[in-house]
């Protein structure tokens, strides 16, 4: 049976108090996102523009395109690339006019739509994911900084369902967006993946490969046994020496470094996600006290588990840099709102003027 690694990330996919916005715009118009929330959709439901991260190419975007960007990098959605950025959204998704006066709108906020061109040919719709809810370390370090899913190569409507439950103020109103957050997340990746296998990170296209499939499988059902090369080599049915390189070819790393980059992001969930103590979180992930998880945890990450849990707790931790290519925990190859302050209970928009067993602690 083939290890869906895949599944296992977008399990963890859950928003709370989605931050959801829809933007009425008119060429030309342009808004720069510095909210360095560390994950973003941006789609377009009429008209076109372009996506331009920090540093990179102008990507386009058509209807129905969906663009998901792992921050916290700055980047630009616009009509044409180079139009000046109008509007500039920074923090908790706060919109301003590009000289920092507050954005002022008369459409209403619970509608969470902002109008800066009323009668514009063009809406934006976007949606984030902050640091403190809905999406584990494990899958942001396994996508590529910006990926685009055309709306060709998806096969699921929920981008309509999302624009319609946008503008309206039912009761649950908030719990539906939380969810269609999470579905119109998960089948864009999902289809990225299945149409893009090529740019799909190592262990996604070496799961079909029954030697490393099997080591990638025993790896995830029980990341905290005491796994070695040998142990490793002998499930599979290979010498050491062999199954070494045909993992590290597939993989992109040796079995021990993915194994350990696998355990911190583990322990990084659970220091998110639960108020379990260090020691009982290196035990559950392999790590036979706080001591080495804290070493392997700071290699990794560049801070201690305890520095790492204050951070999430207080404001959205940077998506670390470094991460090996091609692993799920490290980084793959390859809807802040536009206008307007969003909460997580409704749309606000600011007033002014303006235009396991004796683990290793090895890995």
């Amino acid at each position: 049976m083939r290890v869906d690694i895949l599944a296992e990330l977008l399990s963890s996919v859950r928003a709370h108090g989605a931050l959801l916005a829809r933007a009425v715009l008119d060429p030309p118009w342009s808004v720069r996102f510095d909210t360095e929330a560390p994950l973003s959709l941006v789609t377009l439901l009429d008209g076109s523009g372009w996506i331009t991260p920090v540093g990179g190419a102008p990507i386009p975007l058509a209807p129905g395109d969906i663009a998901v960007l792992t921050g916290p990098a700055s980047y630009t959605v616009s009509d044409p690339p180079d139009t000046p950025p109008r509007l500039v959204v920074v923090g908790d998704v706060e919109c301003r006019w590009a000289d920092g006066t507050p954005f002022d709108t008369d459409a209403p906020a619970a509608t969470r739509t902002c109008s800066v061109d009323p009668g514009g040919s063009t809406q934006l719709l976007t949606g984030v994911y902050d640091g403190r809810t809905g999406v584990s370390d494990r899958l942001l370090r396994a996508l590529p900084p910006v990926l685009v899913t055309r709306d060709e190569d998806r096969h699921c409507p929920v981008l309509d369902l999302v624009s319609e439950e946008i503008v309206t103020t039912l009761p649950g109103h908030q719990v539906v967006l939380d969810r269609l957050l999470d579905l119109l997340l998960v089948s864009t990746l999902r289809a990225w993946f299945d149409s893009h296998p090529d740019q799909a990170p190592h262990w996604y296209r070496a799961a079909a490969d029954p030697v490393v499939g099997r080591a990638l499988r025993l790896l995830h059902e029980n990341p905290a046994a005491p796994w070695t090369v040998a142990t490793l080599a002998h499930a599979c049915g290979l010498s050491r020496a062999a199954f070494a390189r045909r993992f590290t070819a597939g993989v992109g790393e040796p079995p021990m470094r993915y194994l350990a980059e696998w355990r911190v992001c583990l322990a990084a969930d659970l220091l998110r996600e639960t108020e379990s103590t260090v020691a009982t979180i290196a035990r559950r992930v392999g790590y036979a006290d706080a001591f080495a998880l804290s070493v392997a945890f700071t290699r990794l990450r560049g801070c201690s588990p305890t520095a790492y849990r204050r951070a999430v707790a207080t404001a959205s931790p940077p998506v670390p840099a470094g991460a090996p290519v091609g692993s799920p925990p490290g980084g793959g190859e390859g809807l802040a709102s536009p206008v307007g302050t969003v909460s997580r209970g409704e749309a606000r928009v600011p007033r002014g003027p303006g235009p396991g067993a004796r683990r290793s602690s090895r890995p």
